[in-house]
């Protein structure tokens, strides 16, 4: 069968919550077969920084997963792109009509402290791997994230990060309109509202990625 045929067919199928697990595998295995390349394949670490770790209930169970993500990925060749979100001193890049950045700004959270934007060294940057500081909420937004991937040659991209509603939803949106193929690593994100995280990754995330468990994609690569 023809390669869109097998998506089609596991897309429709997929919606059996029985067999989900099933098919979620089949399609990696399919992706994998198609692509039998992982030169092409990034791994986004999206905002998982100081800041943001504090907000998590369970940091440890979270860094455990992605220091397997990372090191499965440096073990396969797959090239890792760290993004965080940090300012200079004072905001100057915050527009007052921002409603969200410039709530950040008045609040004064920190994120023009590098100290803060900074990626915990047990699961941070290591040789070969690019850390990259981004403006707004999607991994694109004023970090040259764009830029590199078209030289580097990446054609689908593998998200992690925090939060599922911020980074994720954004990165995710702006990826799909620039025709990115792209891999959601469920338990790789993390979002304060558990309801629309759900929401996130059932109903909204599957219509333009394959989510998938930060496990199953480590043992398809």
């Amino acid at each position: 069968m023809h390669p869109v045929g097998w998506h089609m067919l596991i897309f429709v199928l997929y919606s059996d919550k029985k067999h989900a697990n099933f098919f979620n595998q089949l399609l990696l295995y399919i992706i994998s077969m198609e692509e039998n390349n992982n030169n092409d394949t990034a791994l986004l670490i999206m905002d998982v920084q100081t800041h943001t770790l504090k907000s998590l209930k369970d940091s440890n169970y979270y860094v455990h997963g992605i220091a397997k993500a990372t090191a499965a990925a440096r073990q396969a060749g797959v090239p890792i792109i760290y993004i965080v979100v940090g300012f200079k001193p004072g905001y100057p890049e915050v527009h007052p009509d921002n409603k969200a950045f410039a709530s950040i700004k008045k609040m004064d959270v920190g994120l023009d402290n590098a100290d803060n934007y900074a990626v915990p060294a047990s699961i941070g940057p290591k040789e070969g791997d690019l850390l990259l500081i981004k403006k707004r909420f999607s991994a694109f937004a004023g970090s040259g994230l764009d830029l590199i991937l078209r030289a580097k040659q990446i054609k689908h991209l593998v998200l992690a990060g925090i939060s599922t509603s911020g980074v994720v939803l954004s990165t995710l949106r702006e990826a799909a309109d620039k025709d990115f193929k792209i891999t959601v690593l469920a338990d790789g994100l993390s979002d304060k509202d558990e309801t629309v995280h759900q929401v996130l990754l059932e109903r909204v995330f599957p219509r333009q990625a394959l989510v998938t468990t930060i496990d199953d994609w480590c043992a398809g690569l």
